[in-house]
């Protein structure tokens, strides 16, 4: 094999007078990573092959927890599942997709861990509950002996909102703080929007462009909350943190009387 072939031990070099292209981190890219990143159904999730640490990446199906942290679900047997056991650094990208160039629409690479969800933890039936919200096809196997809930610990993320648009984003500027008092609730209001105001939540999802009636609310945050409709999955958010506002009932009344 020509020494040509063997780019083991390359080295990519940029240029040394490369200018500096970050922008500043502004309430828009926030929210535009929040959206990204809680609004997606599936992304690529790179890992640290064993053996001899090459990069390998996955497709996987996405959730976030009340957080905004990533939320995996995955096979034993699955190589990414294996290299993370090994080593548990990895990163997660998601993306919008649209007509026209893939490279000018929005993506957002989040760097980090992974620590598998013990079958014991008091947490799995909230973090389970919200997987299935967004993947009810997954309640299938999601209980098999070899499948398990993997939550990403964030510590970083890198958000190209497009051309000219790259930003650098500590962990504070996609993830939420706790609320726990908030978090306890948040199934019951989803629950009771789902139950009792459905017309309310068409009404949302009408107004912020996404047409069609029977919209039901998958997950929701302190931030805001996704619907879904189908095979289709929107974030909308609050006019204000709902901590901030008296709880998720009063956000949730602020947003229809603003859409009204």
């Amino acid at each position: 094999m020509s020494e040509n072939n063997d780019n083991s031990k390359g080295r990519f070099q940029p240029p040394a007078d490369r200018p500096a292209m970050l922008q500043t981190v502004d309430a828009a890219a926030r929210r535009l990573a929040r959206t990204l990143l809680r609004s997606a159904r599936h992304g690529a999730l790179a890992v640290l092959r064993p053996g001899d640490g090459h990069p390998a990446a996955s497709r996987v199906l996405v959730a976030t927890d009340f957080l905004g942290r990533p939320l995996l679900l995955m096979s034993d047997l699955t190589l990414h599942a294996r290299a993370l056991a090994a080593d548990c650094r990895c990163s997660l990208l998601v993306e919008a997709t649209g007509k026209g160039d893939p490279l000018t629409h929005p993506r957002l690479t989040v760097f980090g861990g992974a620590s598998a969800v013990a079958a014991d933890d008091p947490k799995r039936p909230a973090l389970r509950e919200r997987f299935l919200a967004r993947h009810p096809k997954s309640a299938l196997y999601a209980d098999f002996g070899d499948f398990h809930f993997v939550r990403l610990q964030p510590q970083s993320a890198s958000l190209n909102g497009g051309f000219g648009r790259a930003f650098e984003l500590g962990l504070a500027e996609f993830i939420d703080s706790p609320a726990n008092e908030l978090e306890a609730t948040a199934m019951q209001a989803r629950n009771h929007m789902n139950a009792d105001h459905g017309d309310a939540i068409d009404r949302i999802a009408i107004d912020a462009g996404h047409e069609g009636h029977g919209w039901r609310i998958a997950t929701l945050d302190r931030l805001g909350f996704e619907i879904l409709r189908g095979d289709e999955l929107y974030r909308l958010e609050f006019g204000a943190d709902a901590v901030a506002t008296g709880g998720l009932r009063s956000a949730f009344v602020d947003l229809a009387a603003d859409k009204a």
